[in-house]
This record gives C-alpha cells, sequence and structure tokens, in this order.
C-alpha cells in the first residue's frame, strides 16, 4: 500500500461505514421532503385563517438565537468563552462569559423580530420594554443558558422560554394558562428543540449539515409511569417529612420483588427534565427549610416546562391541588416548588403530601 492508499483509506472507510449504516437503517441516502422547523410553523399557521404570522416569526427568531447559542457551546473551549465574566446576576450567582453572551443573542434576535412587547430574562434585573416602533402583542420569558454551572465539564445545558398571551397595558404578570407556545432546546451530543404548541409536544434535532432543525419526534406522548426519579438529594437533610418518605420508598420498595427507581442528577433542568420527558418517571426541586420559596423560577424555567409536559400528557404540581400553571405571579423572578413528569409519579409524591396534610 502506498502513500496514496494511506491517505485515502480514511475517507473510503468514513463512506463505507455510512452506507452500511443506511442500508441496515432502511433509509435512502438522502431525505427530499424534509420536515424542518419552518416548514412545520407555517404549516401550524395554516389551520388557522385569522392567524397574523407574528407568532410563526417569533418562534423563527428564536430558533435563530438558539442556533447561535448552539454553535457558541460547541466553541466555547477554543474561543475563550469558559470562565467567569467577573459579575453576578439578579439571582445572585456567578455569571459565565457563555451566560453573557447567550442572553445577548436572545436579546437582539427577538428585539428585532418585531412580535414582542417585553422580555423576561433570568439574567436581567427588570423586564426589558421594547420602544413602540418594534413591539408586538407578545410577552416573553426565557433563560438563555440553563445549567452553565456545567460549561467547562462540557455537561449538556439548554434554553428555555415560554411565549405568553398578554394585555400589555395590564399591570399584573400572566400565570402559566395564557402561554401559547413555549419549550426548550438541548444542547448535547444533538442539538434538540421541544417545543410545545397548538396542544402537542414536538422534538426537532438540529441536522448541521443544512443548518436547519428536521423534526423527528411528532406529538410525544408521556409514559404513565418510569422508572427514574431526579433530585439533588444533598438537601435530604433539609427537606419536609413527605419527601423524605417518597424518595425512601423509591429506593426502598414496599412490595416484595418491585425494583427500586434509578436516581438520576445532573443539575441542568433542561438535562435532567429532558431524560424525564424521553423515558418517564419526575423530576422534583422541592422547598427546603433554607428556601420555603423553592429555588427554580416560574416565569422561565417551571412554566414552560410545566406547558411542554402537560401537552405531552404529563403533569407539574407545586402542591396538592395545585398545578404550576395556575399561579399568579407577583414578580419577575419569582421562585417555586416543582413535582414535574409522568402522571402516576407525581401523584403519588403528591399522595405523601396529602397523607401528613402538612404542605
Amino acid at each position: 500500500m502506498d502513500n496514496g492508499d494511506l491517505a485515502t483509506e480514511p475517507k473510503l472507510l468514513r463512506l463505507l461505514v455510512n452506507s452500511i449504516s443506511l442500508k441496515m437503517a432502511g433509509q435512502p441516502t438522502f431525505d427530499t421532503n424534509l420536515m424542518t422547523l419552518t416548514r412545520f410553523l407555517i404549516g401550524e399557521q395554516r389551520k388557522y385563517p385569522t392567524a397574523t404570522g407574528e407568532l410563526t416569526t417569533l418562534l423563527n427568531a428564536l430558533q435563530t438565537a438558539i442556533k447561535s447559542v448552539s454553535s457558541a457551546v460547541r466553541k466555547a473551549g477554543m474561543t475563550n468563552l469558559f470562565g467567569l465574566a467577573s459579575t453576578v446576576n439578579v439571582q445572585g450567582e456567578e455569571v459565565k462569559r457563555l451566560d453573557v453572551l447567550s442572553n445577548e443573542l436572545f436579546i437582539n434576535m427577538l428585539k428585532e423580530s418585531f412580535t414582542t412587547y417585553k422580555m423576561i430574562s433570568e439574567e436581567n434585573e427588570h423586564a426589558i420594554e421594547i420602544d413602540d416602533d418594534k413591539a408586538g402583542k407578545y410577552l416573553i420569558a426565557f433563560d438563555p443558558l440553563d445549567g452553565s454551572s456545567n460549561i467547562e465539564a462540557s455537561v449538556s445545558i439548554g434554553s428555555i422560554f415560554a411565549i405568553y398571551r398578554h394585555d400589555p397595558k395590564a399591570t399584573d404578570l400572566p400565570s402559566g394558562r395564557a402561554i401559547v407556545a413555549a419549550g426548550y432546546a438541548l444542547y448535547g451530543s444533538a442539538t434538540v428543540i421541544v417545543l410545545a404548541i397548538n396542544n402537542n409536544a414536538h422534538c426537532f434535532m438540529l441536522d448541521p449539515a443544512i443548518g436547519e432543525f428536521v423534526l423527528t419526534e411528532p406529538n410525544i406522548k408521556m409514559k404513565p409511569r418510569g422508572s427514574i426519579y431526579s433530585v439533588n438529594e444533598g438537601y435530604h437533610s433539609k427537606w419536609d417529612q413527605a419527601m423524605k418518605n417518597y424518595v425512601h420508598k423509591k429506593k426502598y420498595p414496599e412490595k416484595e420483588g418491585q425494583k427500586p427507581y434509578s436516581s438520576r442528577y445532573v443539575g441542568s433542568m433542561v438535562a435532567d427534565l429532558h431524560r424525564t420527558f424521553k423515558y418517564g418517571g419526575i423530576f422534583m426541586y422541592p422547598r427546603t427549610s433554607d428556601a420555603p420559596n423553592g429555588k427554580l423560577r416560574l416565569l422561565y424555567e417551571c412554566n414552560p416546562m410545566a406547558f411542554v409536559v402537560e401537552k405531552a400528557g404529563g403533569k407539574a404540581m407545586v402542591a396538592p391541588g395545585q398545578s404550576i400553571l395556575d399561579i399568579k405571579p407577583t414578580n419577575i423572578h419569582q421562585r417555586t416548588p416543582i413535582f414535574i413528569g409522568s402522571v402516576d409519579d407525581v401523584d403519588e409524591i403528591m399522595d405523601e403530601y396529602n397523607k401528613l396534610g402538612t404542605y
């Protein structure tokens, strides 16, 4: 074998592997009828003859922001985006350079979409008011980069967003029932958007070859019960008794032959909830003795995730008889406990609170 053969061998090997993979999957070498996110949104808009197209435009601006953040995340280690930005946000958290960049990308893309009159970001102390000449009819709340403490460990992180229909002249804040579309992006082994709109949830995956999000899982439905629980057990000593009882039962089942649940916790809400969304189970961030209102924020973390999960047949509760989406916010950075996931699993933890009557 000469040097020319050596140079072409890796390329030939890749071609061979790709050809075998496609044949095994029984797929053509190229899909000529891709359902991209842009195409999907236009199709959804056409279902409503009176639609103005404003929501479609806003969601397209969001996907552009997400593509930009995804690109920055992939290059973070090579473009000096790791590390702290020498500042603290309104939550009292140290801000990473990638947090700052992601927030600016979201703000700039959405501001120029002419579809929103107000933006609420985790990174900004106050709501961002849009000038009248660029204002639209929607309020959007977002966490531009969730789980940023995991950035330098190359652990999956994400973005979360919720679009609310709300009167611009109103002085109150909307509950989750005013959401018209919500979702999240996951920057993991692939970049994924899960979008809930028009009573269904759908999964789109970014194809880097064409630079488009492609529909991979339409009309997702969650399992009624899973076998995984996600919670930060480092706070066990600060939990109330109902939480302690529930987690103990998951580890040590009361019925003979019943398998214990597996514990999975990343520390990035998007990563943990995406796994729960795909496999079933429950994600919990309860109140603790030193955080009686919980830690996660209502408008741009819990509400969007609750909306997505409910549209997929799951459940999201703050306490027995109280859905996350029914909470009436009093400030833009309001926090709340959350129990979210498969219906049977969420009902089970609510039963523990009902037994003790302590919530």
